[in-house]
């Protein structure tokens, strides 16, 4: 399945996504309901009738109307999720902060997944991200993929993790590098550097809709992994290219890290942390080593940001100053 949330009435509706339409789920069957929140709460119960309508759907059944994807105002898939956490499971990603911050390799990285709690009322959908001058300096793109958390689970193993997630999802992770330099010396890290904007969408896919795409498990790991390949374009230049199938750690293994001792609840949404080259850090890095008089790129007003992730759409952004105080 493709889910999307979309504004409809001043409320979020949700709806099946096949073949660039819209079907709304409430009016395909009196049980399924009009929000993602209350899908997600429900998920395992909805997920059969959920599933032999959308079939019903790919295969041409349609007794109703759809609307055109086009002409919505799409919002994120989970437009309020429970909670969202970072991971941080690419290794090649994880190696180039840590050099940017003149410190060594986390020497845990290779031990558990390592994550950090995020501000999920700062997930905003495709479109506009209306940000402060502040924010807007040395701001950053982070091109991720997130999962959804599908039904309660606590000390859940990595051999069944994969069983709690909804789905994926298209992540764009936003940073204000300039933030870091303020706050490096902080024992807390670099929270204002996270806490204003993480946007996702443009769909929740379902696990089933991504069978062809699962890779063979490592040796001594646990859990799905995907060939998905990941795209970022700014203005329509390609500044990043990875693969979701190079995380070092797979989300089952991640949500058994996150679930210990800890009850994770439909709703919540994990990310799997920016994959290698996947901002401008990294992008200035190779370009500071390649070329002495590199100047370094940020993303800046006006600038618009699409995330493609095979399977997954294409996720899009344009940066807008605010123009308040």
């Amino acid at each position: 399945m493709k889910l999307v949330s979309y504004l409809k009435d001043d409320h979020a509706q949700l709806a099946f996504l096949v073949d660039g339409m819209l079907y709304d789920l409430e009016r395909l069957h009196p049980d399924l309901p009009v929000s993602m929140a209350m899908f997600l709460n429900y998920w395992e119960d909805l997920l059969p009738i959920a599933h032999s309508l959308n079939r019903s759907l790919v295969e041409g059944n349609r007794k109703f109307t759809g609307i055109p994807l086009e002409e919505a105002y799409v919002l994120s898939p989970v437009p309020n999720p429970t909670s969202l956490r970072e991971s941080d499971s690419f290794r090649v990603h994880a190696e180039a902060e840590r050099k940017a911050r003149k410190q060594p390799m986390a020497s845990g990285f290779d031990k558990f997944p390592g994550f950090s709690i995020v501000n999920h009322n700062s997930v905003m959908g495709p479109g506009e991200i209306v940000l402060m001058p502040d924010q807007l300096h040395k701001l950053d793109f982070g091109m991720q993929v997130a999962v959804v958390i599908g039904k309660p689970c606590r000390n859940v193993k990595a051999a069944e993790a994969d069983e709690c997630i909804a789905g994926y999802v298209i992540t764009n992770a936003l940073k204000g590098r300039g933030f870091y330099e303020q706050e490096w010396d902080m024992n807390s890290g670099s929270p204002k550097s996270r806490d204003f904007a993480t946007t996702m969408g443009p769909l929740l896919v379902s696990t089933d809709e991504l069978e062809e795409y699962i890779l063979s498990e490592r040796d001594g790991h646990q859990g799905k992994s995907f060939n998905l390949d990941m795209k970022c374009r700014v203005n329509g230049e390609l500044v990043s290219e990875g693969v979701v199938g190079t995380m070092e750690w797979n989300f089952a293994e991640i949500i058994e890290r996150c679930s210990y001792g800890v009850q994770l609840f439909p709703g919540d949404v994990i990310t799997s942390g920016t994959v290698g080259t996947g901002c401008f850090l990294e992008f200035n890095e190779t370009g500071r080593k390649n070329n002495p008089q590199w100047e370094d790129r940020w993303l800046k007003q006006g600038d618009e940001i699409e995330i493609e992730v095979e399977e997954l759409g294409v996720l899009k952004n344009t940066i807008v100053l605010d123009e308040g105080e």
